[in-house]
């Protein structure tokens, strides 16, 4: 659909998961004897503390294998409205995958005394995740955003990733009534990676309610990143994303989310609250 070319020299150099020109799922990654999953709890959600090579890894393992792979991106907001969410809370529980999405949850980790080895970002994992299936020849799905911007999020990766085949792609401005027939376009698609861009928890909740339906995919929840994939909005500089000030730019560049950045004080608060003090369940509960 959006063109399918050779994997480029400078990538194959770059000995990423699957090797130089993989196809399919032949010479699959290294699996537990490589490392062991180690999944933390914080606030009562599971956090997976992997790297995101072995993130990369672990999805592979699913997709080759044929089994279903949802995976959350868990950032300090999601996290926070869990609290009082016990199905989101429960739905989050049932992922296959957790990454710490960001420093605060990161942070959060560590103050509960079960550090991670760093943050995984959405984004920084769909990059990679596009990466791997352009060698491997995996089918792709994207889904969400604004009318046009999952097309443009598809052409522009296909450029990235010489080799890459999109299967699909539709926006996100879809009612109710039609998840039935958007659901079905995707099932007959038949991806081994689903993106999904409906904001959080939409995102999370739709990949929840369809993955059944799929056999040998691995969806998660995009939220921006396919208008950050596009080049309709920009991603915060790499200096910021250095010194884990990712947030700070991208406030910079949206000055419209500062009504979502103010869950973070209330998040730090809350951490702060159970892990040193001792004190305050969620209503949702906590392990």
């Amino acid at each position: 659909m959006f063109g399918e070319l050779q994997t480029s020299r400078r990538d194959r150099a770059k000995g990423r998961p699957g090797g130089p020109g993989a196809r399919g799922c032949a010479g699959r990654p290294a699996g537990p004897e490589r490392f062991e999953k180690v999944r933390l709890s914080v606030l009562g959600a599971p956090v997976d503390g992997l790297t995101l090579e072995q993130f990369v890894d672990q999805i592979a393992l699913r997709v080759c294998g044929g089994k279903r792979c949802f995976v959350v991106t868990l950032n300090p907001e999601l996290l926070y409205r869990a609290q009082r969410d016990r199905d989101l809370l429960d739905m989050i529980n049932r992922a296959d995958l957790v990454t710490a999405d960001g420093v605060g949850v990161v942070w959060a980790c560590r103050v509960s005394g079960r550090p991670v080895p760093g943050r995984v970002t959405g984004i920084d994992l769909m990059t990679a995740l596009l990466d791997h299936a352009a060698r491997r020849g995996w089918r792709v799905f994207f889904l969400g955003s604004a009318p046009g911007v999952a097309e443009a999020a598809a052409e522009k990766a296909s450029r990235m990733f010489p080799g890459l085949r999109v299967v699909g792609v539709h926006h996100g401005y879809f009612s109710d009534r039609d998840d039935h027939e958007v659901a079905g376009r995707v099932v007959n698609a038949s991806p081994q990676l689903l993106f999904v861009a409906l904001g959080s928890p939409r995102q999370e909740r739709w990949i929840d309610r369809h993955l059944h339906l799929l056999d040998g995919v691995a969806a998660m929840g995009v939220g921006g990143s396919l208008d950050v994939l596009s080049g309709n909005v920009r991603r915060a500089p790499e200096w910021f994303c250095r010194r884990n000030l990712e947030w700070l730019g991208r406030l910079l560049y949206q000055p419209g989310r500062w009504r979502r950045m103010l869950v973070l004080p209330r998040f730090a608060l809350l951490v702060l609250t159970r892990y040193r003090l001792g004190l305050g369940k969620s209503r949702a509960g906590d392990f």
